[in-house]
């Protein structure tokens, strides 16, 4: 989302509004100090940088999975890295991670985004751990379908994908998960957020939150058997 895309919040004196590319070491570090300039401190990073990547894994580009975990992996620990030195020394704040609901039941042409999302779920657990001596909370904030701008990315990045070879005959279905976070019903995004705020700035907040659309039921499919599952989601796959 480009700054100029938030030109309502850059007119309200309650946001300060900074460029961030969370695949720049440079620029995460640009960021971070002109925040510390003006706040002296951080209290809460919400590492919600994501993008979409639609396609079958044994022929999708890796330069197009090297992007989507440099964005989705390697940005968040690179905000966490930056940040943390400022809020050990305080002896407390809170790091939220947002993952997916995804990674509950992985379903077939968004392999790259539930994997990225699978390990950041990791990342959180073992930060959750390792952070806890300093004092800084660690929350894993897992939405269902919420309504979001991601669908448009998948839909433009499926676009630039090359002309499939085995999984020709798959295309429609493909092209159909990558415009799917647009034709769902989704939860709207000011009463997800309302709800993971009140969350995350409890005293002793949960390692764990999800809520949105399907939360419920990808949570349901976590449990079942894997045979189960597999016919479930092999279901959407057939040309």
């Amino acid at each position: 989302m480009s700054r100029s895309s938030m030109a309502d919040l850059e007119r309200d004196p309650r946001f300060f509004l900074q460029e961030l590319d969370v695949q720049s070491n440079e620029s995460v570090q640009r960021a971070l100090k002109n925040v510390m300039d003006k706040y002296g401190r951080i209290d809460v990073l919400v590492n919600n940088a994501g993008v979409q990547c639609i396609g079958p894994l044994a022929e999708i580009p890796l330069s197009a999975v090297q992007q989507t975990f440099n964005t989705n992996v390697y940005g968040s620990l690179r905000m966490v890295q930056g940040v943390v030195p400022h809020i050990a020394t305080r002896k407390r704040g809170k790091i939220v991670n947002i993952g997916s609901v995804s990674v509950m039941a992985p379903g077939p042409w968004s392999g790259t985004y539930t994997a990225t999302k699978a390990a950041l779920h990791a990342l959180t657990d073992t930060l959750r751990l390792e952070l806890s001596h300093f004092g800084i909370d660690v929350v894993n904030v897992v939405p269902g379908a919420i309504k979001s701008n991601i669908g448009n990315f998948a839909v433009t990045s499926y676009n630039r994908m090359p002309e499939w070879n085995l999984f020709k005959p798959f295309e429609e279905a493909i092209r159909e998960r990558a415009s799917l976070p647009q034709r769902i019903k989704t939860t709207p995004t000011d009463e997800f957020a309302q709800k993971a705020i009140s969350v995350i700035l409890r005293k002793n907040p949960p390692a764990w939150f999800s809520s949105g659309q399907y939360s419920s039921i990808m949570a349901i499919m976590y449990h079942m058997p894997i045979c189960v599952k597999d016919f479930l989601m092999s279901r959407i796959m057939k040309p």
